[in-house]
């Protein structure tokens, strides 16, 4: 029997997959696995029987992930569960940005009742002219699952597409039309694009990636737009583009106090996964990914500890342990293992910067007190024994 607590409220629709033998609880001290959307963990004491934590979305910034791992948590997200809802906030914002939709909407709502209205609306409409996104160019930086996605369907709109992406992983680069220009340099996209739009994640090398440098090079007039993370911009320096006039447009999805109600400056609150299906999905793929851990011992899409898969379990104890990416650790574990007279049937191996996972098959003879025993060992943070 499972135990699982929502921090959140988590869809129904990902909920309903937990068969009978999970029971959800009010209590983070019953609570073997925790899911949470927006809540902030950063204060939160996790008890010592929490195993995972699952995030019902992409970003992780609420959640203290060295704590977690220190810890032996296992923190999951949903990478590319809500890829279509972003890529489609995307289209809306290429589109708003293009033509003065919002001051036109609101010049009709100022006028609402006026007897004359129709008349003056077709006088007044040159105000809110724009032009067309179709023939224009389009600089995608990040072709990850949101980013492939604007990228095929600006192409199917009209646009001509150029992408960046050093980190572009086989996986994404399949889902890529190949008629997009792949580019290996920023440089190239701010010369060449029109409009230019940000999908890569807040690491040490992106954040403040767009500066006064990176603005200067973009063309006069161009449209950037942001639906990844406000901290890729240096808002100063791009409120002093915009005044000038340099760069026409900045749609965002993420309101600051600097940038809200600007002028140029299209601020939507963060709407970007905010679809019925959108949280269905990642509410889906984060209840798997927890009972994948809690049954297989199998970490799929975590944030803090390798990725490591040896399917599902068989009949056969499965013995799981989290501990620091050292020396002879394996060899501290089997040793104990074949004291014992334990046979390993199958043995998998992961690291991933400070932390690694270890997942052992055994025979079926598996001892009472062995995980008590590993976690005598120095350096091991958390064992399961899955029977």
């Amino acid at each position: 029997m499972y135990q699982y607590q929502c921090l959140n409220a988590v869809s129904e629709a990902g909920l309903s997959l937990f068969p009978e033998s999970y029971q959800r609880t009010q209590s983070m001290e019953e609570a073997d696995v925790l899911l949470v959307r927006s809540a902030s963990l950063h204060e939160t004491v996790f008890p010592d029987n929490v195993k995972a934590v699952a995030r019902a979305g992409a970003g992780v910034n609420n959640i203290p992930l060295k704590t977690c791992a220190e810890k032996g948590i296992v923190v999951f997200n949903t990478p590319g569960a809500n890829a279509n809802g972003v890529k489609e906030l995307v289209i809306a914002g290429l589109l708003l940005a293009s033509r003065d939709i919002i001051g036109g909407i609101e010049w009709v709502k100022a006028h609402a009742g006026e007897e004359q209205i129709a008349g003056a609306a077709e006088k007044e409409k040159k105000r809110f002219a724009g032009q067309e996104i179709e023939g224009k160019k389009l600089g995608v930086i990040g072709l990850g699952a949101i980013g492939a996605l604007v990228a095929n369907a600006a192409l199917h709109l009209g646009m001509e597409v150029y992408g960046h992406d050093p980190y572009l992983s086989v996986d994404s680069a399949w889902n890529l039309s190949r008629h997009i220009h792949h580019v290996r340099d920023l440089e190239e996209i701010c010369r060449e694009c029109d409009y230019i739009t940000l999908h890569v994640p807040v690491v040490d090398d992106t954040k403040g990636m767009i500066h006064r440098e990176t603005l200067s090079q973009m063309k006069d007039g161009v449209i950037l737009l942001n639906f990844a993370r406000d901290l890729l911009v240096k808002e100063e320096d791009l409120l002093e583009a915009l005044t000038t006039g340099h760069v026409r447009s900045y749609v965002t999805d993420f309101p600051t106090k600097k940038l809200s109600g600007k002028e140029r400056v299209i601020v939507i609150p963060h709407l970007g996964a905010s679809t019925d299906e959108s949280e269905e999905n990642c509410a889906r793929m984060a209840v798997r990914q927890l009972q994948d851990y809690l049954e297989n011992g199998n970490i799929v899409n975590s944030v803090n500890y390798p990725n490591c898969n040896m399917g599902k379990k068989g009949k056969n104890p499965r013995l799981t342990v989290l501990h620091y990416n050292v020396p002879n650790m394996i060899g501290q574990f089997t040793m104990l293992l074949a004291k014992r007279g334990v046979n390993i049937a199958d043995l998998t191996n992961k690291s991933r910067g400070r932390y690694a996972y270890t997942m052992i098959d055994m025979d079926e003879t598996a001892f009472p007190e062995l995980e008590k025993e590993l976690l005598r060992i120095e350096n091991v943070l958390k064992v399961r024994l899955i029977l």
